[in-house]
């Protein structure tokens, strides 16, 4: 009967693994390619398991859509950087957990920009427990129908919900306003080229 329970036990564990898809392989940016669609020549490199914005190349994306979903990666940002991984994007704007150097980026100024928050809607709080610059973070994102999470390092910082009145709320007073259907399609994942150096490497999703 042990044996059984054990086995079974390495079958689900077996499962649960099936069901995460890898986004890097650590060693190319295969599935990985411009907002035209195009392959990535310049601006982002592998280095040492790592994909590194290293010079400008604009946003890249990955050639999977994805509406809902657990993604999981790990980011490091350089000092006074500024970076973020959008999802449920439209071109290249979508919903944003934000990747910055929060005490010497100038964003740092305002909550709602500061690292893993919801960009412009919603901040992560200031208790969150974030490494410095220069050492690796482990972000969580959630997205189930209009529910939304961002986790920092195995605790949840901040979530959302698109069906209720804060929602509204907080898409009123943001940038976004006015963007028909924002953040509810599905699309690829884009890490964004905002100018500085910053690296993601373990990138995986599952679809919810």
């Amino acid at each position: 009967m042990k044996a059984l329970l054990f086995l079974g036990l390495l079958a689900s564990i077996s499962l649960a693994d099936e069901a995460w898809t890898p986004l890097f392989d650590g060693k190319s940016l295969d599935g990985w390619t411009t907002l035209d669609g195009k392959p990535i020549t310049r601006g982002w490199t592998v280095d040492d398991g790592t994909i590194h914005r290293s010079g400008l190349g604009g946003d890249i994306v990955t050639t999977g859509e994805y509406g809902d979903f657990v993604l999981e990666f790990e980011w490091k940002i350089s000092k006074r950087g500024n970076s973020g991984v959008k999802y449920r994007v439209q071109r290249n704007i979508g919903l944003e957990y934000q990747v910055l150097d929060d005490a010497e980026h100038p964003d740092g100024k305002k909550p709602s920009h500061r690292a893993a928050s919801f960009y412009d809607l919603l901040a992560a709080p200031d208790s969150k427990p974030v490494k410095p610059v220069g050492e690796w973070n482990h972000g969580r994102i959630v997205a189930k129908g209009p529910k939304l999470e961002h986790w920092l390092n195995g605790k949840l910082v901040a979530e959302l919900d698109q069906s209720s009145p804060e929602w509204r709320k907080r898409f009123e007073a943001s940038k976004y306003r006015g963007k028909k259907d924002f953040g509810r399609n599905a699309s690829p994942i884009l890490l964004q080229d905002h100018g500085d150096p910053v690296w993601f490497r373990n990138l995986r999703i599952r679809k919810l």
